[in-house]
């Protein structure tokens, strides 16, 4: 079996380690324009924002990365591979629009992968990439959610509720 970066089957619990605000809060810290990350490539997955997601981690370029963003802010790019088959991706092998993230959790396991626990950020966009010998590195810039029309966004949801009742009609394994 070939070294991975998937998802686990169970998810862990972590701690947020963002920086406190002047309010007390708890956020994690978002790029600036033009910012150079590390860069993670995934496989099988995508991580939208506000996604809690265990991963298991065992490339070497992967486990760089991810051993130098804790050293720093613990904030690393999440982007899918273009062909998940791939043990060695460069960058044309790598979609160009990412989920900024923040570790949560870092677990190394005894056979050398590690196990992960991020928290999906806000969508960036990979505007250069800096491929280095330890690991992936991207320049990145925010990308701005994109509101949609009131009256859209309700009509969406009343279909997707509609949908979901139709679903637990036909599956008796869902309780209603």
């Amino acid at each position: 079996m070939t070294e991975q970066d998937q998802p686990t089957p169970k998810e862990g619990a972590g701690v947020d380690k963002g920086s406190a605000d002047k309010d007390g809060s708890s956020k994690p810290q978002q790029p600036v324009s033009g910012d150079l990350m590390a860069v993670l490539p995934l496989r099988d997955i995508v991580v939208f924002p506000h996604m809690i997601v265990p991963l298991f981690v065992g490339r070497e370029k992967s486990v760089r990365a991810l051993e130098a963003v804790m050293k720093e802010d613990k904030q690393i790019l999440l982007v899918a591979q273009k062909n998940a088959s791939q043990d060695d991706p460069s960058a044309e092998d790598i979609f160009r629009v990412g989920t900024v993230s923040t570790i949560l959790q870092l677990l190394k396991l005894p056979d050398g992968t590690v196990k992960v626990l991020v928290e999906g950020g806000r969508r960036a966009k990979i505007s250069s990439f800096k491929e280095t010998e330890s690991y992936f590195e991207a320049m990145t810039s925010p990308m701005p959610d994109q509101g949609g029309d009131k009256k859209d966004l309700e009509a969406l949801g009343r279909t997707v509720v509609s949908q979901f009742e139709q679903y637990i009609k036909l599956n008796k394994k869902i309780a209603p």
